[in-house]
């Protein structure tokens, strides 16, 4: 996406963000001390984010106190689509301290993604805080943890306020909803030591033809003409392709010669029987029936050269070359039409059977004396965000390394074969690959897009609550096709931005002009 246009979404949604009527609007709950304050869902709130396999829970709300109306925002993300829960019956549950559970439900959202469950306490304590999510198409319960009730305001107020961590990104779920955006968790993965590598996808040397015209001529259809696209099997005739013959000959003249031949050659054997005879029953001399004999051999002769040049030009009513094809699969060029003319050697048609291609890579000579024993590869086309795997024993297999260094390129070609092909690629695609080339390690791993390049430093920007953001410079190591090594600054267990990192690296650079984001 163009940066240009990023930046005036972000600045959309700043301004949309600012302008939105506060979080804190009536929900039919009395307002606590702490609203009253300036204290609701601000500095002082308890903000926590928790995830479970479905769904992201971002919930703010203000300290509690025994007896007092406080209001919770629980933020709801589904995991699948990282969009707003649009529906879903959210209870807060308040639990332990040898008290009886104690239930808060709201059964829609205040707009999509934001519940406003009002909680009152009847006891202060030390309680187990959970939150449970019915939606249409699951359930699940999130287990926040123990939380305080406090018994009175002052209590509350002297429990001390909660902070953002100093140099945070705000980037508010409103926002986060709204735009391609999701984060993943850093894990501990195997990762498959790998060389860079550019190269072609080819089709296999049985599995394409480039069928040309064998003199100049014609192109006459035999049947209905062939069509881009269409499958043809090996043997199958396409065209016609009928000559253009040199001097005053043509095609009429190449039948009437064969017509002769064969009239000539009847004569002959007739002749040849009647010395044969005659010779049997004394009446001509054995010098007749050998010059029958020759003259019959003669005739043959001329017979059969003018079928074969008859023949040449396929001996058929239209009177041409037929052209076949040399091999199944697909036409992936017609470059003529009915009745065309075509020089000696112009390309007639392109035929490519896909069912199997291959991956033709150049890798750079310092890297070729890694490639020991090369497992497979890992290659990306332009246009597809997704990379394509292709695994030696599973869906392919090694073909060949080359044995020498190109002198040009100064690179070492390593050619693999892949079945089943997905249809979004073509024979003749460029590409860029790893090819891995030793056994698989484990190591510290997340999505390669989750990794920005700043001016040459690599850059991930780490989940620190569901509305706050830490820029973090890492260094990264192999890269293992969607995914890549993390050798510093990241530990597993922690989230980063994996799709939309750049909006978040706008909102750090535009941070004095947004604020926060949204008030609560």
């Amino acid at each position: 996406m163009n940066k240009t246009l990023i930046a005036l979404l972000v600045s959309a949604l700043f301004v949309s963000a600012c302008e939105r009527t506060p979080h804190g609007h009536d929900h039919g709950a009395k307002p606590s001390a702490a609203a009253a304050h300036g204290h609701d869902h601000g500095p002082g709130a308890e903000k926590i984010t928790h995830f479970t396999d479905k769904t992201e829970l971002f919930v703010e709300f203000p300290h509690l106190v025994a007896g007092e109306t406080s209001a919770f925002a629980a933020h709801l993300t589904t995991l699948a689509d990282f969009r707003a829960l649009a529906a879903a019956k959210v209870t807060v549950i308040l639990s332990g301290d040898d008290q009886p559970e104690e239930r808060f439900t709201v059964e829609t959202p205040n707009q999509p993604g934001i519940f406003r469950p009002a909680v009152q306490p009847k006891q202060a304590g030390e309680r187990e805080l959970a939150i449970e999510v019915v939606a249409p198409q699951f359930t699940v319960r999130h287990e926040l943890g123990p939380v305080t009730i406090y018994p009175d305001r002052q209590s509350a107020d002297a429990a001390g306020d909660a902070h953002e961590a100093e140099g945070s990104v705000a980037f508010t779920k409103e926002q986060q909803w709204k735009v391609d955006f999701a984060t993943v968790e850093v894990v501990r993965r195997p990762i498959r030591p790998a060389v860079a590598a550019t190269g072609t996808i080819r089709a296999r040397p049985d599995g394409e033809a480039l069928l040309t015209a064998p003199a100049a001529g014609q192109v006459q259809p035999a049947g209905r003409f062939p069509r881009l696209g269409q499958a043809v099997k090996r043997g199958d005739l396409l065209a016609y392709l009928v000559p253009r013959l040199g001097g005053e000959t043509d095609y009429a003249a190449l039948q009437a010669g064969a017509a002769k031949a064969r009239v000539a050659l009847e004569q002959a054997e007739r002749e040849r029987a009647r010395m044969a005879t005659l010779f049997k029953d004394e009446a001509v001399a054995e010098k007749r029936l050998l010059d029958a004999r020759a003259a019959e051999a003669a005739a043959r002769a001329e017979h059969d050269a003018a079928s074969r040049r008859l023949n040449q030009y396929g001996g058929n009513a239209v009177g041409g070359v037929p052209l076949r094809a040399p091999v199944s699969g697909l036409l992936a060029d017609v470059r003529v039409s009915p009745g065309a003319f075509a020089a000696e050697g112009a390309l007639l048609f392109h035929i490519v059977d896909r069912r199997a291609l291959w991956l033709e890579l150049r890798v750079p000579e310092s890297e070729a004396v890694r490639l020991v024993a090369p497992s497979g590869a890992s290659f990306r086309v332009d246009g597809i965000d997704a990379s394509f795997e292709i695994a030696a024993g599973g869906n392919g297999r090694l073909v060949a390394v080359g044995g020498a260094v190109d002198q040009e390129t100064r690179s070492v070609p390593v050619l693999f074969e892949f079945a089943a092909p997905d249809p979004r690629l073509f024979v003749g695609m460029g590409v860029k690959a790893q090819v891995f080339a030793a056994a698989p390690r484990e190591a510290v791993a997340i999505p390669t897009s989750a990794v920005l390049d700043e001016n040459g430093v690599s850059v991930v920007f780490v989940m620190t609550g569901g509305e706050s953001f830490e820029r973090r410079p890492v260094r990264p190591g192999t890269r293992d096709g969607d995914w890549i090594e993390v050798l510093a600054g990241l530990e597993p267990g922690q989230r980063v931005v994996s799709r939309g990192a750049w909006l978040v690296k706008l909102a750090a650079s535009n941070t004095g002009a947004i604020g926060h984001g949204h008030a609560h």
